[in-house]
């Protein structure tokens, strides 16, 4: 919301009342949870803030408010102030008798989805049940250790393309289940996510928006963020319990074999917390973080300029240490997490420098050169497949960064 559109809200008097929207309130050690799912709006305050909505909530008016706290607590507390930032937020839908205009809530994916038609996400059951598929492939992979995929599995066909393309597709099909394992999983604990594509430094992925999640219990939480590498993990075991009873040397069993690769590829990105992946989330929250990624990197810019000595601009004062700000729990995890954040991020585009961007050009170049009348039927094919998938996924990296960004620069705007 605007500076001018929160200038424009009906004026505060002692004697006003609030109506507020419907908001989700949670305790979360020291502090309180706010906020609204249908917006992804949340907000912490101290254990006062989430008791003057409770009883602004209740139809208390400004003033009868701040009496009952001033009773509870002995201290002052400015309400005026407190519901201006409610409305700020878009917690507020009337103050006195004007109506307060509201946000355009985010669009959710499969918004026909819910809660009740996938309540069993959240059953306690099911972990219990990826648990037992788990255990039953690790021993089937103890007994027969030939069942143990190998980069070579990938290659199921000698024909390039057939591989190329099925592997892209089972791929995006794998990643896309990852996904929808999330949405499900909090579309059952009554959060309007959405899935899109986007970046995480030189990947490209699919995400799915579930921050509507901080209102539910730690147990949903975690459940939410740990579905997609949960339907991994089940995807895999399945695999490999039916490998261990289909004849090897068959095309089923090498194409089995390629899949179960395929299911459990994702599995070690998952441990790249520095980037965002689903063990980052679960990170922040054992941790009690608000922001893990975002004061993580705060700090590491604050430690880069004070080790470099950057020059100050001429009129500019000194940097502040931005986790001096932060409860002592989280300081020690920030002050932490920025040194995996550091040596992650470089590392990983390292790498990019390193090896993917000559593999792609090499790849990209030798499909070039394998096109042509002089080439067989197969070797075309095959570099055809070459430059459609990989041309294809670094074209759609470009224009998914490129929307991102515009959109990031529109939410600052607004």
């Amino acid at each position: 919301m605007t500076d001018t559109a929160a200038e424009n809200h009906p004026r505060i008097e002692p004697s006003t009342r609030v109506l507020l929207r419907d908001l989700g309130v949670r305790p979360d050690r020291d502090e309180w949870i706010v906020g609204r799912m249908s917006t992804r709006t949340f907000v912490a305050v101290p254990a006062a803030g989430a008791r003057a909505v409770e009883l602004l909530g209740e139809g208390h008016s400004v003033a009868r408010t701040g009496e009952i706290l001033r009773a509870e607590t002995g201290e002052e507390l400015d309400i005026t102030d407190f519901v201006r930032d409610l409305a700020a937020l878009g917690f507020v839908a009337r103050i006195g008798d004007c109506p307060v205009p509201d946000a355009e809530p985010p669009r959710a994916t499969l918004p026909r989805l819910r809660p009740r038609h996938v309540r069993y996400a959240l059953h306690p059951a099911l972990p219990v049940l990826v648990g037992v598929l788990l255990a039953a492939a690790v021993i089937a992979l103890f007994r027969r250790p030939e069942l143990v995929p190998g980069y070579r599995d990938l290659l199921w066909s000698p024909h390039g393309s057939l591989v190329l393309v099925t592997g892209a597709a089972a791929g995006w099909t794998l990643l896309l289940a990852h996904e929808l394992a999330h949405l499900v999983t909090a579309r059952a604990a009554g959060v309007p996510a959405n899935m899109r594509l986007g970046t995480r430094l030189q990947f490209l992925v699919m995400q799915t928006d579930i921050s509507g999640i901080e209102l539910a219990p730690r147990r949903h939480r975690l459940t939410a963020y740990l579905a997609g590498i949960a339907l991994n993990l089940a995807v895999a075991s399945s695999l490999v319990l039916v490998l261990a009873v289909t004849d090897t040397g068959t095309t089923a069993h090498r194409m089995l074999a390629a899949a179960l690769l395929l299911a459990l590829m994702p599995l070690p990105f998952q441990c790249m917390v520095f980037t965002r992946t689903d063990l980052y989330f679960v990170l922040q929250d054992l941790t009690g973080c608000r922001d893990l990624y975002g004061d993580g990197l705060a700090y590491a810019r604050y430690v880069f300029r004070r080790v470099v000595r950057w020059p100050r601009r001429a009129g500019t004062t000194k940097a502040v240490d931005p986790s001096t700000r932060l409860p002592a729990h989280e300081r020690r995890a920030v002050r932490l997490y920025s040194v995996v954040l550091v040596v992650g991020t470089v590392v990983c585009l390292m790498f990019l420098a390193a090896v993917t961007l000559p593999a792609d050009v090499t790849l990209l170049v030798r499909a070039a050169r394998g096109l042509g009348p002089d080439h067989g039927l197969a070797a075309n094919a095959d570099a055809v497949a070459v430059l459609v998938i990989l041309g294809g996924v670094n074209i759609l990296w470009l224009v998914t960064r490129w929307r991102n960004r515009r959109s990031r620069r529109s939410a600052r705007r607004a």
